[in-house]
């Protein structure tokens, strides 16, 4: 599961990215999408990198939630009996909600992928299809529910990678002193901030007129 998670973080890290290519303009987004269906040819087919990538994230997710699925069952034997007093004291809200926040993630994945790449749905006009990227997330982010749609997921992210993080580091053997604990929990608040603040841009930066077509 700390090996998954690691591998979502370097893939958020990098989709970060090229999301704020929208901030160079509609030419620099749409040959950053562009130029991903076509790196790694002639050696792979047109899209071919995309498609490993794809498979690969697809795994990554079913390997991500059967090992959550065995780790929850493995709790549950362990303490059959539940705890007289609330098992919450003095957890943090990230670790809380990991369980549900990690379900809100994936149908928000769903119908990202719907959004942005299976049918490509414009919520301003309901068209589907087309082939300007850069235009598609201007106009889905001029939707003022769908803004707040993305921006509830980046909370729910954002929560996910704090404790996902900082629990990833503790199972791979970096959290053996209190330094090394304090320098992991500090991790997971810099890739949350990171990650769920540079996502947010783009639809706030949409929304309030700073990105336009």
């Amino acid at each position: 599961m700390a090996v998954s998670g690691l591998l979502f973080i370097g893939f958020v890290l990098g989709h970060m990215y090229g999301n704020l290519k929208a901030f160079a303009g509609e030419d620099s987004f749409n040959e950053y999408a562009h130029h991903l269906r076509e790196l790694g040819e002639p050696m792979l087919p047109h899209e071919g990198f995309l498609w490993i990538m794809r498979v690969g994230l697809i795994v990554a997710v079913i390997v991500h939630i059967a090992c959550a699925a065995i780790l929850a069952s493995r709790a549950a034997k362990a303490r059959p009996v539940k705890y007289v007093v609330k098992r919450n004291a003095g957890s943090s809200l990230s670790s809380r909600t990991m369980r549900w926040g990690g379900v809100a993630i994936l149908f928000f994945i769903v119908w990202h992928l719907l959004n942005f790449t299976i049918v490509k749905i414009n919520p301003s006009n309901g068209d589907t299809g087309g082939t300007n990227p850069y235009a598609l997330v201007v106009d889905t982010f001029d939707t003022w529910w769908m803004t707040v749609i993305y921006l509830l997921a980046m909370v729910a992210l954002g929560l996910h990678l704090h404790h996902g993080t900082f629990s990833s580091l503790q199972t791979l053997g970096f959290t053996n002193s209190a330094t090394s604990r304090a320098r992991a929990r500090a991790a997971g608040w810099v890739v949350a901030i990171v990650v769920a603040g540079g996502f947010s841009l783009v639809p706030l930066s949409v929304l309030v007129g700073i990105i336009e077509k």
